[in-house]
Order: structure tokens, then sequence, then C-alpha cells
């Protein structure tokens, strides 16, 4: 059978931002039908690996997003001109932010909190396709991921968001000391990961590697629910536009092509990122107050 590594494309671009998805890895290859135990491994395995090397390259750009997630003070040009009203915002642009990141910080600046991405990537990964994986199964009847195509779009709508939820809750410490470390400017108050979560846990206790996790949930229901509810929606899209494409509507004709997987994959993310940036706004605002205890700077 074919694994949908499409599939897994949207899994690990959930944690990751719109034009990462251009960066990830990605193949797919045809094999005979593994036991399910060993199909979940490879493809919680490729979807770790593609996901890490996609936050690697794409750390940069996920910084400077943070950085202005963070930043209190806004950045239109009328709200710059209201300086009674706002004190100065530090980033205004994305070229700006670059330079004064690099003169401020240097390279590794763009890099911060990438360890906690890279850890938080697998946990996230291998449950949410895990969990996906099984609803889909229980709905449709098969373990088959061509039968899944044949679902309810609300079903997928809602196995997407329910595995979401699982995904987040189970890597959720990573994703808040990401958030963390990379929204620190100079100078900092975590040198390194493992000093913002002994710091945390001391301050705060376990709930402490929790915070801003409620509003995280509310984000990422309609987040991932939209993602994979989409990916599903686009996949029969393509499929009838290869039967409509085709004189002779054979199976083999109606299979969609690695590309096509991607662009499927590609088109989920981007919809869904920009419909629920507003919601990852407000969580990435409420994750550093973990660490304002300790009088943490932001950019």
């Amino acid at each position: 059978m074919s694994l949908d590594f499409g599939l897994i494309l949207v899994c690990f671009c959930s944690k990751v931002d719109n034009l990462s998805i251009l960066k990830c890895v990605y193949w797919r290859r045809r094999m005979e039908e593994p036991g399910q135990i060993k199909r979940a491994l490879i493809d919680a395995s490729a979807g770790a690996i593609s996901g890490a090397i996609s936050r690697t390259v794409t750390s940069p750009l996920d910084v400077i997003k943070i950085r202005f997630q963070v930043q209190l003070e806004p950045t239109t040009q009328w709200a710059l001109l209201r300086r009674d009203v706002y004190n100065p915002a530090k980033y205004t642009g994305m070229l700006q932010a670059t330079k004064d990141i690099f003169r401020e910080e240097g390279l590794p600046g763009f890099w911060r909190g990438n360890v906690p991405a890279l850890l938080m990537v697998m946990p996230y990964t291998a449950i949410q396709f895990t969990v996906l994986h099984k609803l889909k199964t229980l709905a449709s009847g098969s373990s088959k991921s061509e039968d899944h195509i044949n679902i309810s779009p609300y079903l997928s709508y809602a196995s997407g968001a329910l595995a979401g939820c699982a995904a987040t809750v189970g890597s959720y410490p990573f994703d808040l000391l990401r958030t963390i470390l990379a929204s620190q400017g100079e100078p900092k108050v975590y040198p390194n990961m493992r000093s913002a979560f002994v710091d945390i846990l001391e301050t705060r206790g376990i709930r402490g590697l929790y915070a801003g996790l409620t509003p995280t949930l509310v984000e990422i229901v309609p987040y991932a629910g939209l993602q994979f509810g989409t990916y599903d929606t686009f996949k029969r899209w393509t499929m009838a536009w290869n039967r409509y494409r085709s004189h002779y509507a054979t199976q083999a004709e109606d299979a969609i092509s690695s590309f096509q997987l991607f662009l499927c994959g590609l088109a989920a993310g981007t919809c869904a990122k920009a419909v629920c940036h507003p919601l990852d706004v407000v969580k990435k605002r409420f994750q550093p107050m973990a660490g304002y205890l300790r009088n943490l700077h932001v950019g």
C-alpha cells in the first residue's frame, strides 16, 4: 500500500509556521501492508525526522514570529505615530527585526528555543498521528488509509481536533520552553532549556509547565480540525480532478501523486494557519508568563 506521507506532512507542520511547509523533507514509498505497530513506528519516525529538519531550517522565521507575537507595542504605522499613547516598538518590521537580532545576539539568536522545539516534534507527531489514525479507523471501520478518505468531512474535522488536543497535552512543556527561550532578548534570563525548566519547576511546580494550556487548546481545536478536515477535502477534490482529466477512470489513474499530496498538505496548513493565527497570538502572550517571575526580558 502507499504510506500517506501527505498526512504526515500536515501532522508535523501543525507545530511549524506556514512558510516552513515549503522547507519540509517529504517522501512517499510503496510497500506491502505492514502490521499496525510497524506501520505506526514508520509513520511516526518519518514525520518526526521531517519535522525536525523543517523546524531547524525555519527556526529563524519562528524566532522572528514569536518576537512579534509577544511584543506588546503595536507595529502599525498609525500606532507608531501615536507616541503619546504607545511606547516605541522594538521590532517594527521583519527586515529590521532580523538586523536587530543579528546585531544583538548573533547567529545563535535565530535558533533560540530550537532544542525544546525539536524535542516537542517527536512526541507531538507520534501522538497526533497515532490518535488520528485510530479515530479514523474507528470511523471508517478499516485501518487502511485509502478507506479514510471516504469518511464524513465532519468526522475528519472532529478527528483532527481530538488528535491535536491529545498531542498538545502530551508535548506542551516543550512548547512552553520553546516560546520562553525564543522570546528572550538580551540580557537573557535563561541561558538554556535546563535552567528554564528548573526555575519554572521550583517556582510554580508542575502546573507551571502547563501555563497557558487552556488558550492553547482553544487554539488547537479549530486549527487541527481545519488542518485535517481541509486536507481530506483537498484530497477528494484532487481525486475528482484526476478522474475528470482522465478519459479512462481506472483506479490507477485515480491515484494521487506525491506532488499533489504535497500541495494538499501545503494548502491545508496555510488555510488553517491563516484562520487561527489570532488565537496563536493570544496563546503566545500567555506562555511567557511562566517565566515572568524572574523578570524575563522579551525582545
